[in-house]
């Protein structure tokens, strides 16, 4: 690596780090060949981080680490002391390490060196908000996931005595499903003991998922830019959370293809030679986006009557694979969110029915609970949304210039979001005439209207 790659840095240090301990190597030069090994410290306490970065190194030196569970950590707390610091992909340094012989020393000398050959992968290291976003996506999915777990145990104990509920019994309406499980065999005490017990571990992890379900629904409807993600067909609190929580700053990604690559929404190809392949859109990119974006686009082509999702029939009439349309959809849907996440938007006239509908399904999942903390009535919230999607948000590019100019008070809306925010007043004639405008407007309404 040249000098100017490594942008003026002194040594480079390899930090391997645990989450009690950390080993450092302290390397001088530009390429792993002359790069020489000066210092090793070796099982160093992390709580100790801070004042061995200060007593060792420099503002000069950059410190580089191998991605793992308080990477993130680490490179914050190395930066509140003026040390820079680069994660680096732990997939390719993990393809470095020697099975036969392999400790802390050697693996922070062969991080620094990994840097210094100018191969190594760098990631992202967000910031605290999309961080503790992320960590509330993961909670999300893994109660989700505990809820599924239970109801398969439910329902596979209940099939092994030969009770076979219908596939439309929702298990957790408790109250019903127990009188009917009550009532379907002649239950002994230790049987039904058991079944009780599954039935309070069903209750457990459903009341765990619409916790996390309410935090993350008002978490998009506090935030214009989620909730501005909400006006694509096939986008909701789920699927614009995600992008919020995985994206973060969508200036890293500077054209629409290189965000579509980092979904993992390009197809792969290997063309070397006389031969030629080309596949499919899995095994590489970010899976909870991409799995997020493909139930989206499989939920316009199966109930939209949207251009986009016409586009999609049509395509499915020609080409004949399912599979490969929905991953066409959803590409289309990730290059429609980096537009609407960059600011480059055609602001809402008036808000249709449609988004109506979609708006009203997500404050169904704030709890009664987390409306009281904030003061808020269901009708308050529904006018405070209705604002922040017709006011939107600034660009990305102006988002730090805008908001030094923000005023104290919030904006008067327009007359147009005024008289329909106030359509309850209207009379019941009124607001079907108003509502069957709305409609003719949505269907010769393009699919994003965005210039």
């Amino acid at each position: 690596m040249s000098d100017k790659q490594t942008n003026g840095f002194e040594r480079v240090i390899g930090l391997d780090s645990h989450p009690d301990s950390f080993t450092a190597a302290i390397l001088r030069g530009p390429t792993p060949i002359a790069a020489v090994v000066e210092k090793i410290c070796n099982k160093v306490p992390l709580g100790q981080l801070q004042n061995w970065a200060r007593k060792q190194t420099s503002e000069k030196d950059l410190f580089v680490l191998e991605a793992s569970g308080n990477s993130f950590t680490v490179v914050r707390t190395l930066a509140a002391v003026g040390r820079q610091a680069k994660v680096l992909e732990s997939c390719h340094l993990g393809k470095l390490k020697e099975a036969h012989a392999n400790n802390d020393k050697i693996s922070a000398v062969r991080i620094g060196k990994a840097y210094l050959a100018g191969t190594a992968k760098e990631v992202w290291v967000p910031d605290v908000k999309t961080q503790e976003r992320r960590d509330l996506f993961h909670a999300h999915r893994k109660a989700t996931k505990r809820l599924t777990q239970m109801q398969a145990r439910l329902r596979s104990y209940l099939s092994d005595n030969g009770v076979r509920l219908g596939k439309n019994t929702r298990l957790t309406q408790s109250e019903d499903v127990e009188e009917i499980i009550r009532k379907s065999y002649p239950w002994s005490q230790r049987q039904w003991q058991l079944i009780e017990g599954l039935l309070l571990e069903l209750r457990h992890a459903d009341q765990q998922r619409r916790h996390w379900r309410s935090l993350i629904a008002q978490e998009v409807l506090a935030d214009p830019q989620l909730l501005s993600l909400v006006r694509l067909c096939g986008v909701r609190e789920m699927v614009a959370f995600g992008l919020g929580a995985f994206i973060g700053d969508i200036k890293r990604f500077d054209h629409p293809k290189k965000l579509v690559k980092y979904v993992g929404l390009n197809p792969v190809f290997d063309d070397s030679g006389d031969t030629e392949w080309s596949g499919g859109v899995g095994g590489h990119g970010n899976k909870y986006l991409r799995c997020l974006l493909v139930e989206g686009a499989q939920a316009i082509l199966r109930c939209a009557r949207t251009p986009l999702a016409q586009w999609g029939k049509r395509l499915l009439a020609r080409k004949g694979v399912i599979n490969l349309v929905v991953a066409a959809m959803a590409r289309k849907l990730t290059v429609a969110a980096w537009y609407l996440l960059m600011g480059r938007w055609t602001p809402l006239d008036e808000i249709d029915a449609h988004l109506c509908v979609k708006v009203g399904k997500v404050m169904g999942q704030v709890t009664p609970e987390a409306l009281k903390q904030r003061g808020l009535t269901l009708k308050l919230l529904r006018q405070q949304t209705y604002q922040s999607l017709r006011i939107g948000m600034p660009k990305a590019d102006d988002q730090a210039t805008s908001q030094t100019n923000l005023p104290n008070q919030p904006p008067e809306l327009p007359k147009t979001t005024l008289y329909f925010l106030e359509e309850e007043q209207l009379t019941k004639k009124e607001k079907a005439a108003r509502r069957a405008q709305a409609q003719r407007l949505w269907d010769l309404m393009h699919e994003f209207r965005f210039r």
